[in-house]
């Protein structure tokens, strides 16, 4: 099965979730923040867990921790790079995520064309729907308690989904239903 979704069920642990469970993503990654605007981000650094190292655009390294930082305190205070790479006055320290190897697998995928042609062809369906879904003051629930709200959201979703269904085309053919 496919997951489509934005940036907000990019994180790690959903993708390492939805990975164990056999299913093709297609989820826009978090985008990546810069120490400096329009300086290097995590994805410019290079991880290798097997040797423990985490090598940085200047090309100096550093020793992972147990806590999965490292840091290049040592190298920065002489480095040309560092007006690009951060302010901070000690330098640059790198926190890796426990799922590190899946987010960078998913920014890897999604400058493929493959993945940016599956996200452009669903995205604007699924936003379209969300949408129809919240319009005329619908963006709340209207009653208290889960089982009222339950029936009252499914209910509306039912409509839209007829509405839609509708206006592609749904007649009656020989005594059943087709789109036309």
């Amino acid at each position: 099965m496919e997951v489509l979704g934005d940036s907000g069920y990019g994180s790690g642990q959903t993708r390492a979730a939805l990975r164990a469970a056999g299913h093709l993503q297609t989820i826009k990654p978090i985008p990546l923040q810069s120490a400096v605007p329009g300086g290097f981000t995590l994805h410019d650094f290079r991880i290798d867990r097997q040797a423990g190292m985490v090598r940085c655009p200047a090309g100096c390294t550093a020793p992972i921790s147990s806590s999965g930082q490292a840091s290049f305190a040592r190298w920065c205070q002489r480095c040309p790079l560092r007006p690009r790479c951060t302010t901070a006055r000690r330098g640059r320290t790198i926190r890796l995520h426990r799922h590190e190897d899946e987010l960078r697998a998913a920014r890897r995928q999604a400058v493929t064309r493959s993945f940016q042609q599956r996200y452009r062809r669903w995205r604007p369906m699924v936003e379209r729907s969300i949408a129809w879904l919240v319009a005329d003051g619908c963006r709340r629930v209207p009653y208290r308690g889960i089982e009222r709200n339950d029936l009252w959201w499914s209910l509306r979703v039912a409509a839209v989904n007829l509405r839609r269904v509708v206006a592609l085309g749904l007649a009656r053919q020989d005594q059943t239903w087709a789109l036309a």
